[in-house]
């Protein structure tokens, strides 16, 4: 008992560390995870090893599939990729079904950018296309940031659910196509369809607007400069394209499972699926694709590689604090204690899962803090329960979605560009990311009876 009133106290100290008095959120992670490793017992010397493994061992495969999607996603935007797949999906569509437009197009562009810079890429573009169609920018606004979101909760190689995968043992390429099943109607639900409820609750917010002055200064396309719709697509979903083609692979030759000693062309297909191979090999084709095919040079390239990699650097260090603060909690014992606790519970293994998620999100604001943490507290849960690690990954991803609030960053992101005030912005993004993380939990507990 006294185990979970340190990780109760240790909870609270983060809080008040990041709330209070506005520590860095990676500093405050490392104070709080010695604290905590020191309130269970933990020998002194114990204490800085598991913090370092936990970094270590999170950050060791993060750190190029982090840096190198960044610069992917980057080297897309500053070609006009993601520009030209905005335009040409809206153009197909037709202005009657902007909404599906704009949902797909950042679902595209989403899953090769970072939520924040996929918010900040989009929004310039969303609200021109809004004043085109004479239409609120929430109404495209919402779909837009459903889309983003699910594809940072539930799709590797995204940050948080790479970093779970590995946590729990978990196949990227299994978590991939799973998420995929998950993601697509969750954001069509917290999307199109959430948005006719948000126009009742929240009328005021809905009005059309001329003028949005939160974003700052973005680099305009015609779209004769941009790279073309097919090799910005492909460029996007290079990194998916090779991790969903080896799990299809290995579920037609081998039930699913990873080749023991692969040779040959199963060697192959196994290496492009790692998520590590998979961004290497998709940075050299987005060199070309969005670089030197589009005339740029190389020297030019590498001022856009040093952007995106100071742009993701901090977060790096939040996971990699996440993950320590995960390895304080497996070492400590708490990790094993909840195991025990809920072992003979009736409660679903997915559904504690979540809960636990939940609470740490609303607690710490972070998803992909509260996902680390997470990971490590049911870690032995799912091994003692035999629960499918891709799934445990995913319901890991809903949770910490949830209840997003004034503690979050994209809280406070999403009401000033689309210019709400407190209220407004926890009647949409609030809901709208509780939404995502309910069908997911939902979409979760109906896989695992079939898988």
């Amino acid at each position: 008992m006294m185990s979970f009133v340190v990780l109760a106290i240790g909870i609270l100290f983060l809080l008040l560390l990041i709330i209070r008095f506005k520590i860095n959120t990676f500093i405050a992670l490392i104070f709080t995870a010695s604290l905590v490793g020191v309130g269970l017992g933990m020998k002194l010397e114990q204490i800085p090893t598991s913090i370092q493994n936990g970094i270590g061992s999170s950050l060791g495969e993060l750190a190029i599939v982090f840096g190198f999607g960044a610069i992917l996603g980057r080297l897309v935007a500053d070609a006009g990729g993601a520009y030209r797949i905005a335009h040409t999906l809206i153009e197909k569509f037709g202005k009657k079904r902007v909404q599906l437009a704009i949902m797909v197009a950042a679902f595209i562009i989403g899953i090769a950018l970072f939520f924040e810079v996929g918010m900040v890429l989009l929004i310039p573009i969303v609200f021109a296309i809004a004043l085109e169609a004479s239409v609120p920018l929430l109404y495209l606004g919402i779909p837009m940031a459903a889309a983003l979101s699910v594809t940072h909760g539930f799709l590797p190689p995204h940050p948080a659910p790479t970093a779970i995968s590995g946590a729990l043992g978990a196949n990227p390429g299994t978590v991939l196509v799973y998420g995929l099943i998950i993601a697509i109607p969750a954001a069509i639900i917290a999307g199109p369809m959430f948005t006719v409820l948000a126009r009742k609750f929240a009328p005021d917010a809905f009005v059309i607007k001329h003028e949005l002055t939160a974003f700052g200064e973005q680099k305009q396309f015609t779209l004769s400069e941009t790279s073309s719709f097919g090799i910005s697509v492909l460029t996007s979903l290079f990194p998916v394209l090779m991790m969903g083609i080896t799990t299809i692979y290995t579920i037609i030759f081998n039930d699913g499972q990873p080749f023991k000693k692969p040779t040959g062309i199963d060697a192959f297909i196994t290496m492009i699926g790692n998520p590590v191979a998979a961004m290497i090999i998709s940075l050299v084709f987005a060199m070309w694709a969005m670089g030197w095919h589009q005339g740029r040079n190389t020297k030019d390239m590498m001022v856009t590689v040093e952007e995106a990699i100071k742009s993701i650097a901090m977060l790096l260090l939040i996971i990699g604090g996440g993950a320590a603060f995960k390895q304080i909690l497996i070492d400590g014992g708490i990790s094993g204690q909840i195991s025990a606790l809920f072992i003979h519970s009736a409660i679903s293994p997915l559904l504690l899962a979540w809960i636990i998620t939940v609470v740490l999100r609303v607690a710490l604001g972070s998803a992909t803090v509260a996902a680390l943490t997470a990971a490590g507290l049911v870690q032995p849960l799912m091994v003692a329960s035999n629960v499918n690690p891709a799934l445990m990954v995913l319901v890991i991803g809903a949770g910490s979605l949830a209840a997003s609030h004034v503690n979050d960053a994209g809280f406070w992101m999403f009401k000033e560009y689309f210019d709400l005030d407190v209220k407004q912005t926890l009647l949409i993004w609030t809901v709208l990311e509780t939404i995502i993380a309910v069908v997911g939990l939902v979409m979760v507990l109906i896989m695992s009876l079939f898988v």
